[in-house]
């Protein structure tokens, strides 16, 4: 078995900390980021997730720790928000390093072969799941370090922190953490938006921003594998003033021509006129998984036409980036 095969059968976890007091929005869009990277995300509710990333390293043929980076220019760039990922090859290890990153962000991978060297070099206190009680008993028994706290007979350790929490510090300090990442509900939105560089009441341009925005989230929830039974549109004035409106799809779609027909009709529901906007949100609503979606038999040549033509689409971003391909209308500087 080749070193490349061993990577891609040891498990690999990533686990990412926010920073404190994060809007539970943002927290919300920075789980949408990592549902892009893996499908396997494990919310930790306030401002924490972890990833288990054993598959998506074969699926995007990167490294973790490149992974790791990816994160963090996405959720600074799209987001304003810099992250602390930590890998390694389970939960423990990959918190533990979390921890490790001073702020504002950083990535931290530890390879599977060096977590248990990586552990014992670490105070007893910086060991995740070790919490400030237990780290004083430890201490007071003269256990100041990882490294010996993996060498003391498990026993020993018992008697200082009850049965079972002896046991599991113990294990995890020798780097044995079996526990897997068990996937939670995604979030029951998708948010896409975008703002103007100047108040704009150009008609072409914000129909030009609004279908970028329906291609981004068409891609997202495709990739994620849901499917939209509402959009929610909300446009931001100059002023501060902001106007919304959800409509219902006739059916849950995920398809770029059924999220940018219903987009339309909520932009003419707004019925502009010298409204000067300096953005736009657009909100996927009661995200179902998309395998529930019934998929009817069409006689309309045209849209099956660009259903085969959007995995097309879909498969070139995939390899080439988001920005590769679109459609025409929404390259507003290409002229």
């Amino acid at each position: 078995m080749s070193a490349e095969t061993r990577t891609h059968r040891q498990a690999v976890v990533m686990h990412v900390r926010c920073p404190d007091r994060l809007p539970e929005e943002t927290f919300r869009q920075v789980l949408e980021e990592l549902a892009g990277l893996s499908p396997v995300v494990q919310a930790l509710p306030p401002t924490a997730a972890l990833v288990d990333l054993t598959g998506a390293i074969r699926y995007h043929g990167s490294t973790p720790h490149r992974l790791g980076e990816v994160l963090r220019i996405r959720s600074i760039s799209r987001l304003g928000v810099d992250v602390r990922v930590g890998i390694g090859p389970s939960i423990t290890v990959a918190a533990t390093a979390s921890a490790q990153v001073p702020q504002p962000g950083g990535v931290l991978a530890i390879a599977p072969g060096q977590a248990a060297d990586w552990l014992a070099r670490l105070p007893v206190d910086a060991l995740h799941g070790i919490g400030p009680r237990q780290a004083a008993v430890l201490r007071d028994y003269g256990i100041h370090g990882v490294g010996l706290l993996a060498a003391v007979p498990p026993a020993t350790v018992q008697r200082l922190l009850g049965g079972r929490a002896g046991r599991l510090a113990v294990d995890r300090a020798r780097g044995i953490d079996p526990r897997p990442v068990v996937p939670r509900a995604l979030p029951a939105s998708a948010t896409v938006g975008c703002t103007f560089d100047r108040h704009t009441l150009d008609g072409a341009a914000v129909r030009a921003a609004l279908l970028d925005l329906v291609v981004r989230l068409g891609v997202r929830l495709r990739r994620r594998g849901q499917a939209a039974r509402a959009l929610t549109l909300t446009l931001k004035f100059a002023g501060g003033t902001t106007w919304e409106k959800t409509r219902r799809l006739t059916e849950p779609s995920a398809h770029d021509d059924d999220l940018r027909r219903l987009a339309y009709q909520l932009m003419d529901a707004a019925g502009l006129q010298r409204g000067r906007l300096t953005g736009i949100t657009l909100r996927g609503e009661d995200l179902i998984d998309a395998a529930r979606v019934t998929e009817q038999i069409s006689l309309d040549d045209t849209r099956e036409d660009r259903l085969r033509a959007e995995q097309v689409m879909d498969r070139i971003r995939d390899k080439y980036g988001p920005a590769a391909i679109g459609p025409a209308a929404a390259f507003r500087r290409a002229s």
